[in-house]
C-alpha cells in the first residue's frame, strides 16, 4: 500500500472516531432537548445532569487525540561522537535500505528494537526519527543478527509505516481511553453501591437481624450501554489496522533479507524468541534477587548481568532448543505482528543467497566501552528509590538475600512462640524450643498462634491444622535454614545453572557434578517429619548436629 491510501485510511478511521463521537453526543442532546419539551422541570433537570455524566467520558476521549505515549519511554540516548561505531552501522544500514537514517538512537532495557517518527500534517511530511535498541538484544545477538533487526526497522521507516503510525496509534489510544473512562465511572459506582450495601448489612446485624446479599449486577448499567459503541468501534479499529501492521512487519522482514541476508534474518528471530525467555529469567531470578534485602547486583549488571546466564553451558543448551522449538502462537486479529513461527517460516523459504551465518563477534562489541553504557542505562531506567540501594558482588547479594527470605519466612513462627509463652533468641534456639514444644504435644498449640485467615479461624480439629500446616513448615524451614547458618556455616550459592542452593561447607556445587550432598532436600524431609500429625523431631536434629 503506498503513501496516499494508508495516509487517506488513517484520516478515515479518525473521522470515523468522531462520527461515532458527534452521534452520542446528539442522542444524549436530543434526549436532554425532549426532557425539557415534554417532562416536568425536576425530571428534565435530573436527564441533563445524567447526561452530563455519561457525556463527560466522550468529551475527554476528544481531548485525548492528542496524547501519546510513545516516545515517552525511558531510554538512554548515545551520541555519534559517544558511539562512533554503532552510529556508522547503522548509516550504513540506512544507506543499503536506501531511507534516511533516524536522527537519535536511544538504548533500552527491553528485548526489542523499534522506530517512530514525529511525522508533521498527518504525516505527509517526515520528521525527527528515533531508533531504539535493547541492550538485551546487544548481549544475545551477533552482529549479522543485529544487522537484520535494525534492517527491520529501518524498512518501516523506507515504507512510510512510521509516517502514519501516528495518526493510527493516537486514534486507537483516543479510543480505548474513551472505553476505559466509562469502565473507571462504572466501577466508582460499583464499589459505592457494594460500600453502601456492606454498611447497611452491618447495620442489620448490630440490630439482630440477618443481612442480605450484596447484589451490584444492575449498577453502573448506563455506563456500559454508553461504553457498547465505542468498544464497538474498538474492535473494527484494531481489526482494521493490525491487518495492515501484520502486512508491514513482513515488508520489514523483506526489507532484512535484502540488506543482511536470510540466515541472518530467520537466526535472528529464532535467537530473539530464545532470549526474551532467558531475558525474563534473569530479571526475575537473579537481577532483582536482592530487593527485598535492599540489594542490587554491582554497577551495570542489572542489565549486563545476563551476559552471565548465556554463557553457561547449560542454559546455552537450553536456548538451543528454544531456538529450534518456536511457539505455536494462536494469532490474534488484534495482533499487529505475524506469529514468529510463521515469520521464520517464510524468511527460510527464501532461496539462499549465500549469506550464511558463521562465528560472528557479538553485537555488544558495537559499543565503546559497554560497561560504562549499561552503568549509564541503569541511571537512566532505576528509579531513584532503586539506585539509593546497596550493591553487592553475586555471590554475596545471593546468600544475603536469601538470608533474608529465611528471615521473613520464620518471622511469624518465631511471634507465634513468642505468643506461647516461649522465650527464644537466636535462630538456633527459636527452632530447639520449637522442636522441645512439638515432643511435648505443644506443636498445635503453638501453630494456633500463627496468622489465620477468617475461614482459617473458624475451623477446628483436622481442618485447623490443614490450613495452619502451611505456614508452620514455611517457618520450620526458614528457621532451620537460618540455624543451619548459625551453627554449621552453611551459605547459599549462586548458579547460573540452576537456582539458587543452600550449601554446607565444603560441598560446593560447580554445577557440572552431582557429587555434593543436597541439603535442601534433607532439610525438606525432616520438616516435613517435625511438622507431622505425630511430630517426629529426629530427622531435623540430626541434620542440624550433623
Amino acid at each position: 500500500m503506498t503513501a496516499s491510501p494508508r495516509a487517506l485510511r488513517a484520516l478515515v478511521l479518525l473521522a470515523c472516531f468522531y462520527l461515532v463521537i458527534l452521534v452520542v453526543l446528539g442522542a444524549l442532546v436530543g434526549t436532554d432537548v425532549a426532557a425539557w419539551i415534554w417532562a416536568p422541570p425536576p425530571v428534565a433537570i435530573k436527564v441533563t445532569l445524567v447526561s452530563a455524566l455519561l457525556g463527560f467520558p466522550v468529551v475527554r476521549g476528544v481531548f485525548a487525540l492528542g496524547a501519546s505515549t510513545w516516545d515517552e519511554r525511558e531510554a538512554l540516548p548515545v551520541t555519534e561522537t559517544e558511539q562512533p561505531e554503532l552510529w556508522g552501522t547503522v548509516r550504513s544500514l540506512a544507506e543499503r535500505s536506501g531511507t534516511r537514517p533516524p536522527d537519535e538512537i536511544l538504548l533500552t532495557g527491553e528485548v526489542n528494537a523499534a522506530v517512530s517518527e514525529d511525522a508533521r500534517l498527518l504525516g505527509l511530511l517526515p520528521g525527527r526519527r528515533r531508533l531504539y535498541l535493547g541492550v538485551p538484544l546487544l548481549s544475545g545477538l551477533s552482529e549479522p543478527q543485529l544487522h537484520s533487526v535494525i534492517a527491520h526497522e529501518l524498512g518501516h521507516y523506507g515504507n512510510a509505516d512510521t509516517r502514519f503510525s501516528g495518526i493510527t496509534r493516537r486514534g486507537r489510544d483516543c479510543v480505548l481511553r474513551t472505553v476505559a473512562a466509562f469502565q473507571e465511572q462504572e466501577r466508582k459506582r460499583i464499589g459505592k453501591e457494594r460500600s453502601r450495601q456492606e454498611k447497611a448489612n452491618a447495620k442489620r446485624r448490630r440490630m439482630g437481624k440477618k443481612a442480605k446479599g450484596v447484589d451490584t449486577g444492575r449498577t453502573g448499567l448506563r455506563y456500559r450501554l454508553m461504553a457498547k459503541p465505542f468498544q464497538a468501534y474498538a474492535r473494527f479499529y484494531l481489526r482494521v489496522t493490525s491487518g495492515v501492521g501484520r502486512q508491514q512487519e513482513l515488508a520489514a522482514d523483506r526489507m532484512a533479507i535484502r540488506v543482511a541476508g536470510r540466515d541472518a534474518t530467520a537466526s535472528a528471530l529464532r535467537e530473539i524468541a530464545a532470549l526474551d525467555a532467558a531475558h525474563d529469567f534473569y530479571q526475575s531470578r537473579y537481577a532483582l534477587l536482592g530487593i527485598e534485602a535492599g540489594l542490587l547486583p554491582p554497577r551495570g549488571e542489572v542489565f549486563g548481568g545476563l551476559r552471565h546466564l548465556l554463557a553457561d553451558p547449560r542454559c546455552r543448551s537450553t536456548l538451543a532448543e528454544l531456538r529450534g522449538e518456536l511457539p505455536a502462537e494462536e494469532e490474534s486479529p488484534y495482533d499487529s505482528h505475524p506469529p514468529v513461527a510463521e515469520r521464520v517460516r517464510l524468511i527460510e523459504a527464501q532461496p539462499d543467497d549465500g549469506r550464511g551465518t558463521g562465528p560472528q563477534r557479538p553485537a555488544l562489541a558495537l559499543l565503546r566501552d559497554a560497561e560504562r553504557v549499561l552503568m549509564q542505562l541503569e541511571d537512566v531506567l532505576l528509579t531513584p528509590e532503586a539506585l539509593a540501594m546497596e550493591r553487592a558482588e553475586w555471590p554475596e547479594l545471593a546468600h544475603r538475600a536469601m538470608h533474608a527470605r529465611a528471615t521473613a519466612a520464620a518471622g511469624s513462627l518465631r511471634t507465634a512462640l513468642a505468643a506461647a509463652g516461649i522465650a527464644a533468641g537466636s535462630a538456633s534456639g527459636a527452632l530447639a524450643a520449637l522442636l522441645d514444644s512439638a515432643d511435648a504435644g505443644r506443636l498445635w498449640l503453638v501453630a494456633g498462634h500463627l496468622p489465620k485467615s477468617s475461614e482459617a479461624a473458624q475451623a477446628t480439629g483436622r481442618a485447623a491444622r490443614e490450613f495452619l500446616r502451611p505456614a508452620l513448615e514455611a517457618g520450620t524451614y526458614g528457621l532451620a535454614e537460618l540455624a543451619l547458618v548459625e551453627r554449621a556455616g552453611a551459605y547459599w550459592e549462586l548458579s547460573w545453572s540452576e537456582q539458587v542452593r543452600l550449601r554446607l561447607p565444603g560441598t560446593a556445587y560447580t554445577g557440572d557434578t552431582q557429587e555434593a550432598p543436597e541439603v535442601e532436600e534433607a532439610l525438606t524431609a525432616a520438616v516435613r517429619a517435625a511438622t507431622a500429625d505425630t511430630p517426629d523431631t529426629t530427622p531435623l536434629r540430626t541434620l542440624l548436629a550433623h
